[in-house]
């Protein structure tokens, strides 16, 4: 419960200091501030998604080698796949969120 409330803690404080740091003039960039909060928080979930789905992978992948160590082969191929395709998902998540912060939607 301790280590979780000091991570909670360092991570409200460090959003606090975010943006001190980067107290520029949302106009004089050209993104817009709900944009930027928008891809943040989406990309942050993809992260998320992602994190969790490969650590339930290689979680599943350790338990199967575990029980039966003749196909550490064929299971290893089929984690590293997969690991790769959970990996493109949040590829695929940082493009959409460039996309959002640079491209002006519906022509604003």
């Amino acid at each position: 419960m301790r280590k979780l409330l000091f991570t909670a803690l360092n991570t409200i404080a460090l959003l606090g200091l975010a943006a001190v740091a980067f107290a520029a003039d949302g106009a004089a960039s050209g993104i817009s501030p709900m944009a930027a909060w928008g891809s943040a928080v989406g990309m942050g979930l993809a992260a998320l998604g992602c994190g969790i789905g490969q650590g339930l992978g290689v979680k599943g992948a350790c338990e199967g080698l575990a029980r039966n160590p003749e196909v550490g082969g064929k299971l290893t191929t089929t984690l590293i796949l997969g690991l790769a395709f959970i990996e493109s998902l949040a590829i695929y998540a940082l493009v959409v969120c460039l996309i959002l912060l640079f491209v002006k939607p519906l022509g604003a």
